[in-house]
């Protein structure tokens, strides 16, 4: 019988690994659920080792978007809320479906739940497809009977979602194209436009203008170096790349990124809507608080703020509710913190937390809308200024040129 190795989290919040035999992973979810532990991944162990079947596992995963989960994700509530049964709901998507990775991963989810397994269980067997957030929703939906609800619930968040990264995405083309045209227009002057002066300079024998002397030989390390400033461009970003994928490094600059004045009030309203909106739609489909607050935790990009969330939980299991640990983290907004507050003492968190979502969505487009509005001018007074400057020390040093001739 094959090893499994396993994570999952208990009741309590804490997540536990260890190691399982099974027939297959949906027999091992199904034992750890017995357990009373809710699996977070489950994965076969020695392909956990590095094998190549993990690694073509993981190359098929690459290959499903988010974009075709929330079209699956759409249409199979579609159907289940149209009273059609569950495995016929997912053959009419797999007839439907153009993109073979997507057939072939609804063929094997079909497959498992013919086998007797669970949905969440077939889901969770395609191990990096589905988040854990999403699986922990299709958990309670079939706990609780109501699949189709919880699936249109699920449709709505990943297209609310989407929409707010589209929105960031759109905001940032235009600075985006701002900073590519001065790049090629700088480049374009040293590289072709100075070198044609640079001889009439050369023969006048006569000492340039240190602004002149700069910009030529920024000219002539471009001519001749570009290879290596194009290879050190790209041994920068694979540093710090690198250097974010560890722990104390990634730490610090989202640390350093929250204090910024203006990036810094953008990323923590990004995070509370994101964090608002997981933790209220988990709460209003029946997952505990413990283990809620443990999922949302995963969602969140900036290790600050997920690290304040493991401080809240400490709290939380010794009784002091959610709001009060909140507001000692000093990494949530007031505002937001007082809303929780009010929904815990209404009975009504879950609802809050989907209108504080609402509300600081709202607030990421008035900060988009700010930053684009301060960073438009600065861009372009920078342009002009940079290209400005080449141009006057070309000037001037031809009129230096002509003086001296005269």
């Amino acid at each position: 019988m094959p090893l499994y190795r396993y994570k999952a989290v208990a009741p309590t919040g804490d997540t536990q690994e260890g190691e399982m035999e099974g027939l297959g992973p949906p027999a091992v979810v199904e034992r750890l659920q017995g357990m009373g532990l809710i699996p977070i991944r489950v994965e076969e162990a020695a392909a956990s080792t590095g094998s190549s079947s993990t690694g073509k596992s993981l190359f098929r995963n690459t290959r499903i978007s988010q974009a075709d989960i929330a079209v699956f994700t759409q249409g199979l509530a579609t159907l289940l809320r149209a009273g059609l049964p569950l495995d016929r709901s997912l053959g009419i998507l797999i007839g439907m479906s153009a993109n073979p990775q997507v057939l072939q991963l609804l063929t094997q989810v079909r497959e498992d739940v013919r086998g007797g397994a669970a949905l969440s269980a077939a889901m969770e067997a395609q191990t990096g497809v589905f988040s854990r957030f999403y699986l922990n929703m299709i958990r309670a939906g079939e706990a609780g009977g109501a699949l189709d609800v919880v699936l249109q619930r699920l449709s709505e968040f990943m297209e609310r979602s989407k929409e707010l990264k589209e929105t960031v995405k759109s905001a940032l083309i235009y600075p985006a194209i701002l900073v590519g045209v001065a790049v090629l227009s700088v480049a374009v002057l040293l590289v072709w436009v100075v070198p044609q002066f640079t001889q009439m300079f050369e023969e006048s024998g006569k000492a340039l203008p240190l602004p002149t002397q700069i910009v030529i030989a920024a000219g002539d390390t471009v001519q001749r170096y570009w290879w290596a400033l194009i290879l050190g461009a790209i041994g920068i970003y694979s540093w710090f790349s690198r250097q974010l994928q560890q722990p104390e490094t990634r730490y610090t600059w989202d640390k350093r990124f929250l204090a910024l004045p203006l990036l810094g009030d953008l990323v923590a309203k990004l995070e509370v809507a994101r964090f608002a909106r997981t933790l209220g739609t988990l709460l209003g489909n029946g997952v505990i608080l413990l283990t809620a607050l443990s999922i949302t935790r995963e969602t969140l990009n900036n290790s600050v703020m997920a690290e304040g969330l493991d401080t809240v939980a400490a709290q939380l299991k010794e009784g002091q509710g959610l709001g009060k640990p909140l507001m000692e983290t000093g990494l949530f907004p007031k505002l937001a913190v007082h809303m929780v507050m009010v929904g815990e003492e209404t009975g009504k968190l879950q609802e809050m937390l989907i209108r504080i979502a609402d509300v600081y969505d709202r607030e990421v487009q008035n900060a988009v809308k700010r930053m684009l509005a301060l960073m438009e001018p600065a861009l372009i007074l920078g342009l002009g200024l940079v290209i400005g400057g080449i141009i006057m020390s070309v000037l001037v040093a031809i009129l230096s040129v002509n003086d001296l001739a005269m």
